[in-house]
């Protein structure tokens, strides 16, 4: 077991890899932007109105975005795969994002139940988030209602899984009906974006993201609890319906908010607890929220800048490059230790 000193190194090394990756990310684009050029951008004494728009307008609210993202994910899995001890669980579990797809399908390609013109009034940046916001929310309401009847954590996963198969078979319906137009629009949407906000969206964004984490901080004794199981935690005087409850909306706000505003992220909520868990090899909640935090970011920014396609005008989707160097590593990671830690 790696004592206190080797934790404090790595958490320092992470810290520092994040600040790297950080500056790494605004550099790199189509426009290459030196790093005394961005010293002179953020001091205010830089004369290039071009560059200062480029960097503060566009790459800084994307960066800021992708550290969001990727540790939002993060924390949400870890979580997940805790409350139901599943190393395959994962932030959309409970039927989130589903719910998020269900309102931007119906948004987007049911043009046949709104009306041609209340439609395309609906299909615009905020109309999308609304819906996908709007449909997050009923799903995680039907999840809540449902945790308060239910006794059995595992059956709450279940039900959450065929919310989502319902939910994905209306999608499909739509889907067959829509125009090629609105299927294409709605397929853009799914492949994920991190640079399409500006500071008022980084902003509502940050604000739901925030409480989420505070909520995710108070239930860490609470996760360490459940580690020795529910029956062992109930005996340790762990209310579990109302530390299920809190697990369930702490998760739901980060992920529902997420895919709101950036469209479902693939790989970084499954893989990144799993990483992390490997590196720091522990399964104490303490370390681990703050490791998942901090590596999520990283791994989020470093993907982000791969799909930039530097120096070149062509953007590929942030849900291929994190599937695409994501699930291998893990793979990897996981035949060299040989076993979970869990």
């Amino acid at each position: 077991m790696p004592n206190k000193q080797t934790y404090q190194l790595t958490f320092a090394l992470f810290i520092l890899l994040l600040i790297l990756c950080f500056i790494i990310n605004i550099s790199l684009g189509s426009v290459s932007i030196s790093n005394s050029e961005l010293i002179e951008i953020f001091l205010g004494s830089s004369n290039n109105n071009a560059l200062k728009k480029i960097v503060l307008d566009y790459r800084l609210p994307k960066a800021l975005t992708s550290i969001i993202v990727g540790s939002g994910l993060g924390v949400s899995g870890l979580m997940m795969q805790t409350l139901f001890r599943n190393p395959l669980a994962g932030p959309f579990v409970l039927g989130i994002t589903s719910g998020a797809s269900l309102g931007v399908a119906l948004i987007i390609m049911g043009s046949s139940v709104f009306g041609g013109l209340l439609a395309n009034a609906l299909v615009s940046k905020w109309g999308i988030v609304a819906a996908a916001s709007t449909g997050s929310f009923l799903v995680l309401l039907s999840v809540l209602i449902v945790s308060t009847k239910i006794r059995d954590t595992m059956a709450i996963l279940i039900i959450g899984l065929m919310f989502g198969s319902i939910i994905t078979a209306i999608v499909s319906v739509l889907s067959y009906f829509s125009s090629a137009e609105e299927l294409q629009q709605y397929i853009f949407w799914g492949f994920g974006s991190l640079g399409n906000l500006t500071w008022g969206e980084v902003l509502i964004l940050f604000i739901i993201y925030f409480i989420g984490l505070l909520l995710s901080l108070a239930s860490v004794k609470a996760l360490n609890t459940l580690l020795l199981g529910e029956n062992y935690a109930r005996s340790l005087g762990l209310h579990i319906k109302k530390n299920r409850m809190l697990i369930i909306l702490a998760t739901s706000l980060l992920a529902g908010t997420i895919t709101a505003f950036s469209g479902p992220i693939a790989f970084v909520g499954l893989a990144i607890p799993h990483i992390t868990r490997q590196i720091f090899n522990t399964s104490n909640h303490k370390l681990l929220l703050p490791a998942v935090f901090i590596f999520g970011a990283i791994i989020m920014l470093i993907c982000d800048s791969i799909a930039q396609l530097p120096n070149s005008d062509y953007t590929l989707p942030i849900n291929v490059i994190t599937s695409m160097f994501g699930a291998p590593i893990v793979i990897w990671l996981l035949v060299r230790k040989r076993k979970m830690i869990f």
